[in-house]
Protein backbone atom coordinates (compact mmCIF):
# COMPACT_ATOMS: atom_id res chain seq x y z
CA UNK A 1 0.00 0.00 0.00
CA UNK A 2 1.46 3.34 -0.99
CA UNK A 3 2.44 5.34 2.09
CA UNK A 4 0.84 8.54 1.20
CA UNK A 5 0.60 9.87 4.73
CA UNK A 6 3.81 9.15 5.89
CA UNK A 7 5.25 11.67 8.14
CA UNK A 8 1.30 13.44 8.63
CA UNK A 9 -0.02 13.11 12.43
CA UNK A 10 -3.93 12.81 12.29
CA UNK A 11 -6.54 12.64 14.42
CA UNK A 12 -9.24 10.48 14.46
CA UNK A 13 -12.43 11.50 17.07
CA UNK A 14 -13.88 8.50 18.35
CA UNK A 15 -11.05 6.28 17.33
CA UNK A 16 -12.49 3.33 19.64
CA UNK A 17 -14.51 1.30 17.91
CA UNK A 18 -16.94 1.38 14.13
CA UNK A 19 -15.34 3.78 11.60
CA UNK A 20 -13.59 5.64 13.63
CA UNK A 21 -11.18 2.55 14.40
CA UNK A 22 -11.52 1.78 10.86
CA UNK A 23 -10.83 5.19 9.54
CA UNK A 24 -7.23 5.23 12.27
CA UNK A 25 -6.71 1.66 10.75
CA UNK A 26 -6.51 2.67 7.07
CA UNK A 27 -4.46 6.09 7.81
CA UNK A 28 -2.07 4.11 9.49
CA UNK A 29 -1.96 1.39 6.85
CA UNK A 30 -1.55 4.78 4.59
CA UNK A 31 1.87 5.47 7.13
CA UNK A 32 0.40 8.26 9.32
CA UNK A 33 1.11 8.48 13.21
CA UNK A 34 -2.56 8.57 14.72
CA UNK A 35 -3.86 10.24 18.01
CA UNK A 36 -7.58 8.87 18.59
CA UNK A 37 -10.23 9.92 21.19
CA UNK A 38 -12.31 7.85 23.54
CA UNK A 39 -15.34 8.64 25.74
CA UNK A 40 -15.22 5.72 28.28
CA UNK A 41 -14.02 2.71 26.56
CA UNK A 42 -10.02 3.09 27.88
CA UNK A 43 -9.86 -0.59 27.31
CA UNK A 44 -10.78 -0.69 23.43
CA UNK A 45 -9.01 2.39 22.69
CA UNK A 46 -5.75 0.66 24.11
CA UNK A 47 -5.97 -2.46 21.91
CA UNK A 48 -6.58 -0.01 18.75
CA UNK A 49 -3.57 1.85 19.43
CA UNK A 50 -1.47 -1.55 20.07
CA UNK A 51 -3.26 -2.25 16.54
CA UNK A 52 -1.98 0.79 14.88
CA UNK A 53 1.62 0.47 16.53
CA UNK A 54 2.14 -2.70 15.33
CA UNK A 55 1.67 -1.24 11.40
CA UNK A 56 5.00 0.45 12.67
CA UNK A 57 3.48 4.10 13.43
CA UNK A 58 3.07 6.09 16.55
CA UNK A 59 -0.18 6.09 18.42
CA UNK A 60 -2.02 7.23 21.44
CA UNK A 61 -5.66 7.32 22.97
CA UNK A 62 -6.87 10.46 24.54
CA UNK A 63 -9.86 10.66 26.75
CA UNK A 64 -12.36 13.48 26.01
CA UNK A 65 -15.91 13.85 26.19
CA UNK A 66 -16.58 15.40 22.79
CA UNK A 67 -20.12 16.86 24.63
CA UNK A 68 -17.51 19.62 26.83
CA UNK A 69 -16.51 22.01 24.40
CA UNK A 70 -14.48 23.55 26.81
CA UNK A 71 -12.17 20.59 26.44
CA UNK A 72 -11.28 20.95 22.57
CA UNK A 73 -7.94 23.31 22.86
CA UNK A 74 -6.56 21.06 25.39
CA UNK A 75 -7.10 17.99 23.65
CA UNK A 76 -5.42 19.70 20.99
CA UNK A 77 -2.86 21.14 22.72
CA UNK A 78 -2.06 17.47 23.96
CA UNK A 79 -2.18 15.87 20.40
CA UNK A 80 0.16 18.48 18.89
CA UNK A 81 2.70 17.84 22.07
CA UNK A 82 2.44 14.15 21.93
CA UNK A 83 3.26 13.91 18.25
CA UNK A 84 4.81 17.37 17.77
CA UNK A 85 2.23 18.72 15.21
CA UNK A 86 -0.88 18.53 13.72
CA UNK A 87 -1.94 17.21 9.48
CA UNK A 88 -5.65 15.83 9.59
CA UNK A 89 -8.41 15.46 11.87
CA UNK A 90 -11.28 13.41 11.50
CA UNK A 91 -14.24 14.23 13.58
CA UNK A 92 -16.17 11.34 13.29
CA UNK A 93 -16.98 11.04 17.44
CA UNK A 94 -21.33 11.23 17.44
CA UNK A 95 -24.05 9.38 19.00
CA UNK A 96 -27.79 8.76 18.09
CA UNK A 97 -30.28 8.70 21.15
CA UNK A 98 -33.70 8.79 20.83
CA UNK A 99 -34.05 7.17 17.74
CA UNK A 100 -37.67 7.22 16.34
CA UNK A 101 -39.18 9.72 18.47
CA UNK A 102 -40.96 12.18 17.07
CA UNK A 103 -40.18 15.55 18.60
CA UNK A 104 -43.68 16.04 19.99
CA UNK A 105 -43.70 12.36 21.46
CA UNK A 106 -44.52 13.22 25.42
CA UNK A 107 -41.67 10.75 26.32
CA UNK A 108 -38.70 12.22 24.33
CA UNK A 109 -36.19 13.15 26.78
CA UNK A 110 -34.81 16.59 25.50
CA UNK A 111 -31.94 16.57 28.08
CA UNK A 112 -30.64 13.58 25.71
CA UNK A 113 -31.07 15.44 22.61
CA UNK A 114 -29.25 18.37 24.02
CA UNK A 115 -26.26 16.31 25.27
CA UNK A 116 -26.78 14.61 21.14
CA UNK A 117 -26.52 18.42 19.68
CA UNK A 118 -23.03 19.27 22.31
CA UNK A 119 -21.74 16.12 20.99
CA UNK A 120 -22.88 15.84 17.19
CA UNK A 121 -22.24 19.89 16.20
CA UNK A 122 -21.00 21.99 18.58
CA UNK A 123 -18.23 19.91 19.76
CA UNK A 124 -17.06 19.05 16.62
CA UNK A 125 -16.70 23.10 15.78
CA UNK A 126 -15.26 23.47 18.78
CA UNK A 127 -12.37 21.11 17.46
CA UNK A 128 -12.24 22.31 14.35
CA UNK A 129 -11.80 25.77 15.86
CA UNK A 130 -9.11 24.22 18.36
CA UNK A 131 -7.29 22.47 15.41
CA UNK A 132 -7.46 25.18 12.93
CA UNK A 133 -5.09 27.29 14.46
CA UNK A 134 -2.35 24.95 14.70
CA UNK A 135 -3.06 22.70 11.47
CA UNK A 136 -0.02 22.40 9.71
CA UNK A 137 -0.50 24.26 5.91
CA UNK A 138 -1.99 21.48 3.37
CA UNK A 139 -3.72 20.39 6.36
CA UNK A 140 -6.62 18.13 6.16
CA UNK A 141 -10.28 18.03 8.02
CA UNK A 142 -12.64 15.46 7.30
CA UNK A 143 -16.10 15.48 9.00
CA UNK A 144 -18.32 12.72 9.16
CA UNK A 145 -21.78 13.33 7.97
CA UNK A 146 -25.11 11.14 7.61
CA UNK A 147 -26.92 10.87 4.87
CA UNK A 148 -30.25 11.68 7.30
CA UNK A 149 -28.16 14.95 6.75
CA UNK A 150 -29.31 15.65 3.70
CA UNK A 151 -32.45 13.51 3.62
CA UNK A 152 -33.98 12.74 7.00
CA UNK A 153 -36.32 10.11 5.04
CA UNK A 154 -38.04 8.78 8.09
CA UNK A 155 -39.79 10.48 11.11
CA UNK A 156 -38.52 10.14 14.50
CA UNK A 157 -34.95 11.59 13.08
CA UNK A 158 -35.88 15.39 13.50
CA UNK A 159 -32.85 16.54 16.31
CA UNK A 160 -30.29 13.91 14.50
CA UNK A 161 -30.93 15.10 10.88
CA UNK A 162 -30.32 19.01 12.46
CA UNK A 163 -26.56 18.15 14.19
CA UNK A 164 -25.62 16.74 10.43
CA UNK A 165 -26.74 18.67 8.83
CA UNK A 166 -25.37 21.57 10.51
CA UNK A 167 -22.13 20.01 9.93
CA UNK A 168 -22.70 20.47 6.20
CA UNK A 169 -22.64 24.81 6.47
CA UNK A 170 -20.00 24.68 8.77
CA UNK A 171 -17.71 22.17 6.51
CA UNK A 172 -18.31 24.65 3.61
CA UNK A 173 -17.62 27.49 5.40
CA UNK A 174 -14.43 26.13 6.70
CA UNK A 175 -13.82 25.22 3.23
CA UNK A 176 -13.22 29.21 2.27
CA UNK A 177 -11.68 30.22 5.41
CA UNK A 178 -8.60 27.64 5.32
CA UNK A 179 -8.74 27.35 1.54
CA UNK A 180 -5.69 30.29 1.54
CA UNK A 181 -3.34 27.90 3.55
CA UNK A 182 -3.71 24.93 1.47
CA UNK A 183 -6.46 23.37 4.42
CA UNK A 184 -8.92 21.21 3.12
CA UNK A 185 -12.36 20.53 4.53
CA UNK A 186 -14.98 18.14 3.00
CA UNK A 187 -17.57 16.33 4.59
CA UNK A 188 -18.52 12.47 4.69
CA UNK A 189 -22.09 11.39 4.72
CA UNK A 190 -22.02 7.55 6.12
CA UNK A 191 -24.62 5.45 6.27
CA UNK A 192 -25.94 2.64 8.04
CA UNK A 193 -23.06 0.66 9.35
CA UNK A 194 -22.52 -2.29 11.73
CA UNK A 195 -21.38 0.29 14.75
CA UNK A 196 -22.04 0.30 18.65
CA UNK A 197 -24.03 3.67 18.11
CA UNK A 198 -27.81 2.85 19.23
CA UNK A 199 -29.51 1.30 16.75
CA UNK A 200 -32.92 2.88 15.32
CA UNK A 201 -36.15 0.24 16.32
CA UNK A 202 -36.03 -2.91 14.47
CA UNK A 203 -38.87 -1.64 12.13
CA UNK A 204 -37.34 1.85 11.19
CA UNK A 205 -33.98 -0.01 10.86
CA UNK A 206 -35.90 -2.24 7.89
CA UNK A 207 -37.59 1.15 6.10
CA UNK A 208 -34.69 2.58 6.02
CA UNK A 209 -32.50 -0.61 4.55
CA UNK A 210 -35.36 -0.51 2.17
CA UNK A 211 -34.45 3.07 1.10
CA UNK A 212 -31.13 2.26 -0.14
CA UNK A 213 -29.82 1.56 -3.59
CA UNK A 214 -27.70 -1.30 -2.24
CA UNK A 215 -30.44 -3.01 0.16
CA UNK A 216 -27.75 -4.01 3.04
CA UNK A 217 -25.79 -2.32 6.11
CA UNK A 218 -22.07 -1.45 5.44
CA UNK A 219 -19.04 -2.14 6.85
CA UNK A 220 -16.88 0.61 8.39
CA UNK A 221 -14.07 -0.50 6.51
CA UNK A 222 -15.83 0.39 3.36
CA UNK A 223 -16.03 3.79 4.42
CA UNK A 224 -12.57 4.64 5.74
CA UNK A 225 -10.79 4.49 2.51
CA UNK A 226 -12.79 7.14 1.52
CA UNK A 227 -11.81 9.16 4.77
CA UNK A 228 -8.33 9.01 4.18
CA UNK A 229 -7.84 9.56 0.31
CA UNK A 230 -9.57 12.76 1.34
CA UNK A 231 -6.69 13.17 3.97
CA UNK A 232 -4.51 12.24 1.43
CA UNK A 233 -2.41 14.34 -1.26
CA UNK A 234 -4.22 12.66 -3.91
CA UNK A 235 -7.52 15.23 -2.73
CA UNK A 236 -5.74 18.45 -2.51
CA UNK A 237 -8.53 20.11 -4.97
CA UNK A 238 -11.39 18.83 -3.31
CA UNK A 239 -12.62 21.11 -0.19
CA UNK A 240 -16.37 22.07 0.72
CA UNK A 241 -17.01 18.76 -0.92
CA UNK A 242 -19.71 16.20 0.52
CA UNK A 243 -19.42 13.00 -0.13
CA UNK A 244 -21.77 10.19 -0.13
CA UNK A 245 -21.30 7.15 1.09
CA UNK A 246 -24.26 5.50 2.38
CA UNK A 247 -25.18 2.38 -0.16
CA UNK A 248 -27.50 5.41 -2.56
CA UNK A 249 -29.74 6.43 0.09
CA UNK A 250 -29.30 9.92 -1.39
CA UNK A 251 -29.98 8.74 -5.16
Amino acid sequence: MSKSLQNKVALVTGGSRGLGAATARSLADAGADVAITYVASAEKAAEVVKELEDKGVQAAAFQADQADATRAPQLIDDVVARFGGLDIVVNNAAIGVESGKTIDDPSIDTAELDRMHATNYTGVIAIIRAAAKVLRDNGRIVNIGSGIGSRAGHPGFTDYAATKAGLIGYTKGAARDLARRGITVNLVQAGLMQTQMEPPSPEALKSMVSALAIQRISDPAETAPVITFLASPAASYITGAVIDSNGGYTA
